[in-house]
């Protein structure tokens, strides 16, 4: 748990340690009630007391009761921010680190052990984080303050205060060291009832071809049944706590005034300062111990969590901990000839008796088809899979343009393959998204460099933020920003908040992809640069371009009559939002005009 609570952001950190000393305020307060209760007890004991005095006292009370709820509302607010951010945080880095390993480590990992580790784990953090940073906090100090105020006051008291916690502390971790290792089950059957739902809703045709509902029932039923019985099991211990710490609470009160009206009938009568003394250290002593069984109370609370956290945070550290088999390489600049060669290329998968592939050589030129033909299990995707680096060959090379791929940035190599699964795959979204998927072609054309140069002959300092460690835009675009002087390139960052000031933009909230730590970036000024490559290949032949944009003037015309090009697909010096729209204002007027001079129009 200590070694998750380490990847805490600096904002999350700051916060929590506002929160603890929030919570000690909140003690105080809470603390000097009894005190305020013993001069009470005595103003109102003591003949010839003035009404002021009392109402002075009883208006200290009031005050630090209020304090002490504004004080609560406070830490709940900070809590409640820390634990969602610090969940944010984590769930961010698991996600990124899943896709950064490759597939010989998600083999370990099944998928819906990792959907359960990014949701429910990290929820259970979420949790503890939430009530630790109040209760986790605040029982201990209550505890020793309120052990602190009574020492002294009576033995006997103490003794008695003493034997009751100890009787509870024993039967908390006894029911706490009966739980862990159910915890643990617990977990393990929420990933197999994730895994056979997920089963039989991807393959519900295939179910209900073959008429086998009844199958998959019992298949689920299983560890369903397995987890009710595991969790009734806690429930059942669980439900001892409650009772047992309220009885403990109000045998202790029972136990402090009985001994407390021996020891006040000990004192003779005729002592009456004495006998008043006494009485009033037994209500204080009351007050206190029953602030301490409160601290016992809130540690139960936290202790009914902090098994099952403990357990999350092993399993999210299962995966961050586990470090990617596949290194990257350097290469991001080579000669594009369109080769794939493999040389000797022997592969065993990890763990495997032999090997799936054996001495595979041969060498596929550009314009070349090459089809590799065999038996389910031969090993066609295997080889296939050799090429992307889903996994490394066990003995020999496999070359891309002549150069290992071994030796690749892995963006480098992605950007000289292109990779048709062997099963489609449909992600959320629209069509369009899943043909354009991701942004693997994105700001090839420079968007964001050719912006940032332009602002430069403007601005006198330009900072461009880039979320990967490279460009993908061309090297002599790359060379030109990276030696103007007044440009500063930020790459591996995204930003993920803005921060304003009067409703003005003051900076900008970067973190760091590598490191997960966040930085503050003042700006005066934010534009946002999306590069896509144009889609011109169907006017390939009929209207002239120039590096995949069309050739046209600000009247949109381009070569070919009837034809007009707007926006970003044009040629043109500046591409901007507001370029784009007056491209369309003047293209749908050339439009109309056009169809006039055809007689089209109606």
């Amino acid at each position: 748990m200590i070694k998750l609570l380490k990847r805490m952001r600096r904002q999350e950190a700051l916060m929590a340690m506002l929160c603890a000393v929030l919570v000690g305020v909140q003690v105080y307060f809470d603390l000097r009630l009894p005190d305020f209760m013993t001069q009470l007890t005595t103003l109102i004991k003591t003949p010839g007391s003035a009404t002021a005095d009392i109402l002075s006292v009883g208006a200290q009370m009031l005050g630090c009761t209020l304090a002490s709820a504004v004080l609560a509302v406070g830490c709940g607010f900070l809590a409640a921010k820390t634990a969602s951010g610090f969940s944010f945080t984590v769930r961010e880095q698991l996600f990124h680190h899943v896709m950064d390993v490759g597939s010989e480590e998600m083999q370990d990992f099944s998928v819906p052990s990792l959907i359960t580790r990014t949701t429910n784990d990290i929820t259970q953090i979420q949790m503890i984080v939430a009530m630790g940073l109040q209760m986790l906090i605040k029982a201990p100090i209550m505890a020793v303050w309120a052990v602190i105020k009574i020492l002294g006051k009576s033995w006997e008291l103490s003794a008695v205060t003493a034997g009751f916690v100890v009787a509870l502390c024993v039967m908390v971790f006894a029911i706490m060291s009966t739980c862990l290792p159910r915890f643990r089950l617990v977990q393990k059957l929420t990933d197999k009832i994730n895994r056979v739902a997920r089963e039989n809703l991807t393959g519900i045709n295939v179910v209900h071809a073959f008429n086998a509902e009844d199958y998959q029932n019992r298949k689920f039923d299983v560890p369903s049944r397995d987890m009710m019985n595991l969790q009734l099991k806690n429930q059942r211990l669980f439900a001892l706590l409650q009772p047992m710490m309220g009885l403990g609470m109000n045998g202790l009160a029972l136990a402090v005034y009985w001994v407390g009206a021996a020891l006040v009938e000990a004192i003779p009568l005729t002592d009456a300062a004495a006998r008043l003394g006494m009485f009033t250290n037994v209500l204080v002593f009351s007050t206190y111990a029953t602030y301490v069984v409160m601290s016992f109370m809130m540690l139960v609370m936290i202790f009914m969590l902090v098994p099952q956290a403990q357990v999350s945070a092993e399993r999210i550290n299962e995966v961050l901990d586990r470090s990617a088999s596949i290194r990257e390489g350097s290469v991001r600049e080579g000669r594009s000839c369109g080769t794939v060669e493999f040389r000797d290329v022997s592969f065993r998968y990890p763990h495997a008796a032999a090997d799936e592939l054996s001495h595979i050589s041969f060498r596929v030129e550009h314009g070349q088809t090459l089809a590799v033909i065999g038996a389910t299990g031969s090993g066609k995707t295997t080889l296939v899979s050799l090429i992307p680096r889903f996994y490394d060959a066990t003995q020999g090379e496999v070359l891309v343009d002549g150069i290992n791929v071994r030796d690749y940035a892995f963006d480098a190599l992605y950007d000289r393959l292109g990779y048709v699964t062997q099963k489609a795959v449909l992600f959320s979204g629209t069509v369009r998204d899943n043909v354009f998927f991701g942004e693997s072609r994105a700001e090839e054309n420079g968007a964001a460099l050719q912006d940032a140069l332009f602002l430069a002959s403007t601005c006198r300092s330009v900072t461009l933020i880039h979320r990967r460690d490279s460009f993908r835009a061309g090297a002599q675009l790359v060379s030109r920003a990276e030696q103007q002087e007044n440009i500063r390139i930020l790459r591996g960052r995204t930003v993920e908040k803005l921060v304003w000031s009067d409703e003005t933009l003051q900076g900008l909230l970067l973190m760091n992809r590598k490191t997960g730590q966040t930085e503050q970036l003042d700006v005066e000024g934010l534009f946002v640069a999306v590069g896509q490559v144009p889609q011109s290949a169907p006017f390939a032949d009929a209207v002239a371009q120039e590096n995949g944009y069309y050739l046209a003037g600000e009247d949109t015309k381009t070569s070919l009559p009837g034809i007009f090009a707007a926006g970003d697909g044009r040629k043109k010096q500046v591409r901007q939002l507001t370029t784009a729209v007056s491209d369309g204002t003047a293209a749908a007027i050339a439009a109309c005009r056009y169809l006039e001079e055809q007689g089209l129009s109606e």
